[in-house]
């Protein structure tokens, strides 16, 4: 049929998609859908006010089969940032009924019941030629979503992904983890990210998987869907792993997936035990969708993402000098990226797309890296955040914070450098551990034994200098924890 949406051997008028307690057959969904392409042909761009809902999914693919560029708007955005992806996407209408009162666009609502029989024809746009100018190494073609990053600096950026990089992505991880229309995907994640959106919803739609949305990824929901492939992000397996019953009723499924932000060790080791189940992680950008996957077939290890997806080639440079690193399991550097899954540019920013780029056309991540010589990669974290100096060594965050993780009365932890007269940067570790603290122990004994016990499993020098106990951890809704909102307590 498109691109994206092939026509697939599957029994088109079954249960295809479920969101809460609203099911559609294949062929429904796409007939809705076509009623919402017919309304927004022609259109520059459309926004989609993207709640876990029927009407979300029937409005975005309606947008895709219609060749539309859609946006989707969290539900959550507060005034200021809706405002931003409205404007700097110049979307003409907002598909859904928000109720927000400051739009200075059109909403039209959604109804998935009223539905037109599929044109004969894809009018689909497809992949077109790279533009005169456009840097080496984007995905040609006009986008199919326009995805806003949270922008670390400034504004955020309208990240645009061609149908054509959504298509190879989805296709090498239906390769990596064995994924066909005989499963069923369960989960509950949002649907304006590329894991819950572009993974959970178009992913399911093109291989002709079923998809059980859960609306909210609880456990009780996860355990009550039947699914044969879960998604999850560190929050959510978390909070199975809480709740034992639930947990030990995904026995029955095939495979779980993590993703969005790093697994703990202890969680992972948790989940397999209650489950039977060890989880695959993958790692990936809004900019280069996934990238890298354990395999269903092959070894899956706490805290690395696994090996490149299909056509996918990684390198590491050096953080200074930007000469090529070695794969030897140790040596950390900046990641860079090539492939068919790259996005097409930052929307209105071609300088600020160029400088996403080497000269020879791969993509800079920004992630710290290590890669092992059998090809499984470790994302260490982001370079500006998570690659430490200290004292003339170069310090992994995600090390020392699986290093903590490891100690039992610890339940959450993040790490940081710290500007330092001294060493440039001091590792300073924020920690959840109520237990550890509990009974009105001195928090420095604790925080003497927790270092103590991190200089025990890793070098001396990777030692945290600074221990603050939290309540909690600073987290974005994917659950990824917002490390630029940690500091220290303000002493009088």
């Amino acid at each position: 049929m498109t691109l994206l949406f092939p026509s697939l051997d599957v029994d088109h008028e079954a249960p295809a998609v479920q969101v809460g307690d609203v099911v559609l057959s294949r062929t429904e969904l796409l007939e809705a859908a076509a009623t919402v392409a017919g309304r927004v042909a022609g259109a520059r761009t459309v926004a989609v006010h993207a709640e876990a809902s029927m009407a979300t999914v029937v409005s975005i693919v309606g947008c895709l089969l219609a060749g539309v560029p859609v946006v989707p708007v969290p539900p959550d955005s507060g005034p200021r940032e809706r405002g931003h992806l409205l404007r700097d996407s110049r979307a003409e209408l907002l598909l859904g009924s928000p109720g927000w009162e400051d739009l200075a666009i059109p909403a039209v609502p959604v109804d998935p019941t009223v539905r037109t029989a599929l044109p004969s024809a894809d009018n689909t746009a497809t992949a077109t030629s790279a533009g005169v100018g456009e840097p080496v190494g984007v995905t040609a073609g006009p986008p199919a979503l326009i995805l806003y990053t949270s922008g670390t600096t400034g504004a955020p950026k309208g990240v645009m992904v061609p149908a054509a990089a959504i298509a190879a992505d989805l296709d090498a991880l239906a390769e990596a983890w064995a994924w066909t229309p005989e499963d069923t995907l369960v989960h509950g994640l949002p649907l304006f990210h590329v894991h819950g959106l572009v993974l959970g919803v178009l992913g399911a739609l093109r291989v002709g998987s079923r998809l059980v949305h859960t609306v909210r990824p609880t456990p009780t929901a996860y355990a009550a869907a039947g699914g044969s492939l879960y998604f999850g992000v560190p929050t959510v397996w978390s909070r199975v792993c809480d709740d034992p019953v639930s947990a030990r009723a995904l026995a029955s499924a095939r495979l779980l997936v993590s993703g969005s932000a790093p697994l703990p060790a202890p969680i992972l080791h948790r989940l397999a035990t209650l489950t039977g189940l060890p989880p695959i992680e993958r790692y990936g950008m809004t900019e280069t969708l996934i990238t890298t996957s354990s395999r269903v077939d092959g070894e899956r290890r706490a805290g690395w993402v696994g090996p490149p997806l299909k056509d996918i080639r990684t390198r590491l440079v050096d953080d200074e000098t930007g000469a090529p690193l070695p794969s030897d399991g140790q040596s950390i550097g900046e990641l860079q990226v090539q492939g068919p899954t790259l996005y097409g540019g930052y929307l209105g920013s071609p300088e600020v797309t160029a400088d996403t780029f080497t000269a020879d056309g791969w993509f800079r991540t920004g992630d710290a890296a290590v890669i092992a010589p059998d090809g499984h990669h470790r994302i260490v974290g982001r370079r500006s955040t998570d690659l430490i100096k200290s004292g003339g060594y170069r310090v992994g965050a995600g090390e020392v914070e699986a290093a903590i993780l490891a100690h039992p009365q610890v339940r959450e932890a993040a790490v940081v450098g710290l500007p330092d007269d001294d060493l440039g940067q001091r590792i300073t570790a924020f920690v959840v551990a109520p237990d550890l603290i509990g009974g009105g122990r001195n928090t420095g004994s604790a925080a003497g034994d927790l270092t103590d016990f991190v200089a025990r499993e890793l070098s001396v020098h990777k030692r945290p200098r600074e221990i603050h106990f939290v309540a909690e951890l600073p987290r974005n809704p994917m659950g990824k924890v917002r490390k630029s909102a940690l500091a220290p307590p303000v002493t009088r």
